[in-house]
């Protein structure tokens, strides 16, 4: 029997694996995750906020088939109990979805605390057995952040679906902590769409020779930052009949061009998307696939840049290809939010040219190949010709004219690839010579062979493609570069947007239902908002830090959610579908006559039941103005200062906002104690230390 058991979350990389550790190896997959929250109740206790697990019946394939999570379970115990703890390693993915699958396969295979964490981010022999000689032990807080991240999904999802299908009049509507945000981007782009003017001005060019031309430069003569477009026809069309000008100036330098970064998560599911027509969705599970079998590193990156160890393949990859390398390792700057903890996506074996088993395979792997080589060599180089040309018209006006010209006179490491294929653009790459300027000199004069009138609109913002919806959900911070495919299958899947059926290119449109989602969560929950989502996943990362506790976290979260729920107004004579609680300590909702009492914080709203997820509530009908709420005890608001909400002390004094002068300040109860933080969160995100219920200006 082998002397040690590797458990990894892919059949794929069995045999891979086996072939680096050899026969005193056994490796077995847990097949991705063993467990997961309960799919008809909640599966998390109120107000412990601990998830309750289960392993799920059988799971679905792609094509109808199916397997039984159990069955797996049952055969990896029966492994386990062949090996002592300090033989068995648990080497899944390299991130918190790794780090909670290996958690998971402790608790539920009931393996010991010596049992050894490792991982790689690639299956090549150097890495692999790097990994087994240095493991480590589980790090909880990677499993607190994904633990989080799936408990603040499920109480969105759950707590908020039969709302937003009640309100909204139509069942089975769905939303989601990171799926709503998303469709709020694409409903806010088709409106500016659909209220955009489109803006007609003018401009001028002149030929010279049929062979090159310049264009009237409007500003800052004619144009500038509050009036940028120039809107006289009459005017412009006198300047596209000027024929006499004098040379003004003329340059003549060269213009270097550096290589695109290797990819991150989000570039590679980008060019993907526009050089190869993959969605998102299927990029990422190519990418597993060549990961798994070893031929390219961990693609759920957003590190931008290539091993110091594999600067010698690409050299000599650069030299067997006859192609000249940057003089030192090109370094690229990652994204402000990046965690930069492995290397960009690139090959294992930089020799190898083809790698993969189907047709798309390959395809992925030359794109992130050549990308990845090219972002070592030299740049290319152009000569660059610059002009400015001055005039008059015919009325004795002052205009001046411009024209830039280049040809590529080196192609460094153009020869590769032509540009960034993470950009959807119209611009010729390979074009040698763009407008071909000829040497000239200050106050030469030149005679125009032909003037155009130019009559320009402005446009439209485009919909968004995949490609580009994936660069807004990172600019937004919505989700995380690994979550982005997840998300836009999810509202495809869904019926809430689609493909524009007109274009060619993939244009995302929002369905009616998308319209409907949005209108009925803006302005209700936190959650669809922007800064609200990309503040959450700082959260997210710094639960993975240590920095905050993952209790803490949820009952924010929860509170916040439960407080935007109870002030939703329902239909009449209706209330909220309320789902089973597994392990709740608060009863199912009932529905009991209400009573008119007045608010004892404002003294003008009254006090009005409303149906909770745990349970019914009481709070304020002037709100806004007044956010006062009150848990409910046999019928009645239970008006005791304990009682309050915890995240705002009904006792405590009406306090504006320092900061932005229209909240008022909040006690609330965070991590370190209570602080004082403004209600108009996240639009300002001022807190205050608390004293003896006051806040501390």
């Amino acid at each position: 029997m082998p002397e040690n058991l590797m458990i990894v979350e892919s059949p794929a990389k069995i045999k891979k694996l086996s072939e680096i550790l050899g026969p005193d190896w056994k490796i077995a997959a847990s097949f991705g995750h063993i467990r997961d929250l309960s799919p008809t109740d909640l599966g998390i206790a109120i107000p412990s906020f601990k998830p309750t697990y289960e392993i799920p019946a059988d799971v679905k394939l792609p094509g109808g088939k199916s397997f039984s999570k159990k069955s797996i379970v049952t055969t990896l115990k029966s492994l386990v109990r062949q090996y002592p703890a300090a033989n068995i390693y648990l080497a899944t993915d390299p991130d918190r979805e790794g780090e909670a699958i290996s958690w998971h396969l402790m608790d539920e295979l009931k393996l010991q605390s010596n049992t050894k964490r490792v991982t790689f981010g690639e299956v090549t022999e150097a890495a692999v057995l790097n990994a087994v000689n240095n493991p480590r032990t589980l790090n909880v807080h990677l499993v607190y952040a994904q633990e989080a991240r799936r408990c603040l999904d499920r109480l969105v999802g759950w707590l908020v679906s039969p709302i937003l299908s009640q309100k909204a009049g139509k069942k089975g509507l769905s939303a989601g902590r990171v799926q709503s945000p998303a469709l709020l981007l694409v409903v806010m782009r088709e409106r500016e769409i659909t209220n955009f003017k489109p803006t007609t001005h003018y401009s001028a060019q002149c030929s010279f020779d049929n062979k090159w031309s310049a264009e009237w430069l409007t500003a800052p003569n004619y144009t500038n930052n509050e009036n940028p477009y120039f809107l006289d026809k009459t005017f412009a069309a006198k300047v596209s009949a000027v024929k006499q000008f004098k040379v003004k100036s003329f340059k003549q330098t060269e213009e270097k061009r550096s290589p695109p970064a290797p990819f991150i998560t989000v570039s590679l599911q980008q060019a993907a998307s526009v050089a190869l027509n993959f969605s998102p969705d299927v990029t990422m599970k190519l990418a597993q696939a060549l990961k798994d079998a070893g031929h390219i590193t961990y693609h759920r990156t957003d590190n931008p840049n290539v091993s110091a160890e594999s600067m010698p393949d690409i050299r000599a990859q650069a030299a067997a290809l006859g192609l000249e390398m940057h003089s030192t390792q090109r370094l690229f700057k990652a994204k402000g939010s990046a965690q930069e903890g492995h290397p960009a996506i690139t090959p294992t074996h930089w020799e190898v040219e083809s790698a993969g088993d189907t047709d798309e395979q390959r395809a992925l792997y030359k794109l992130i190949r050549l990308r990845a080589l090219a972002s070592q060599l030299a740049d290319a180089n152009y000569s660059v010709r610059t002009v400015h040309l001055s005039a008059n018209t015919d009325d004795g006006k002052l205009v001046e004219f411009q024209a830039k010209g280049r040809t590529l006179i080196y192609d460094g490491w153009m020869k590769l690839i032509t540009g960034d294929q993470s950009v959807d653009s119209d611009e010729d790459e390979n074009t040698a010579a763009i407008n071909p300027i000829p040497d000239l000199q200050p106050g030469q004069t030149l005679i125009a062979s032909n003037g155009k009138l130019l009559e320009k609109q402005t446009r439209r913002p485009p919909r968004y493609t995949e490609a580009t919806l994936v660069g807004a959900l990172e600019s937004a911070g919505i989700g995380r570069p690994a979550t982005y495919a997840a998300i836009i299958s999810n509202i495809f899947s869904k019926g809430y947007v689609d493909f524009e059926k007109k274009s060619k290119k993939k244009f995302i449109e929002p369905m009616p239902t998308a319209y409907t989602i949005v209108d009925t969560l803006v302005g209700a929950f936190g959650f669809v908002e922007l800064d609200y989502t990309n503040y959450i996943e700082t959260t997210l990362d710094e639960i993975a830090q240590g920095k905050l506790h993952f209790k803490d976290v949820m009952k924010y979260f929860y509170d916040e959610l439960q407080s935007e729920i109870g002030r939703v107004p329902l239909p009449e004579q209706q209330s909220a579908p309320t789902p089973a609680i597994s392990n709740s300590d608060t009863a199912a909702p009932t529905k009991e006559p209400e009573a008119s009492i007045a608010c004892p914080t404002c003294g003008i709203g009254t006090l009005h039941k409303r149906s909770g997820k745990f349970g019914p509530f009481w709070s304020c009908s002037a709100y806004p103005n007044c956010e006062t709420s009150f848990p409910d005890v046999n019928g009645k608001p239970n008006l005791t200062p304990k009682a309050a909400s915890q995240t705002q002390d009904n006792n405590a004094p009406k306090v504006k906002c320092p900061a932005c002068g229209t909240g008022s300040l909040q006690l609330k109860t965070g991590k370190t104690g209570k602080f004082w933080g403004c209600n108009t969160y996240p639009k300002c995100k001022k807190t205050i230390s608390d004293k003896n219920g006051t806040p501390l200006l």
